[in-house]
């Protein structure tokens, strides 16, 4: 898996409406003010609708594979 802080990515999704696609999972955290490190990775999210938290944070740990 990608190093990241997990406490920050945590923070963001939990205010997430879902199902969310990936282009306002983006826009959801520029909003919510994450950091170009957390922005970067989620950029490399697969293009696709995440339904839960859990999602994306199976997808993000998928990145590293």
């Amino acid at each position: 898996m990608i190093k990241l802080n997990l406490v920050q990515i945590q923070k963001n999704l939990k205010e997430v409406n879902y199902l969310i696609n990936k282009k306002d999972l983006i826009k959801h955290a520029e909003e919510k003010g994450a950091d170009e490190k957390i922005m970067r990775v989620f950029k490399q999210l697969p293009l696709r609708d995440y339904q839960t938290a859990t999602d994306v944070s199976e997808a993000l740990n998928n990145l590293g594979s």
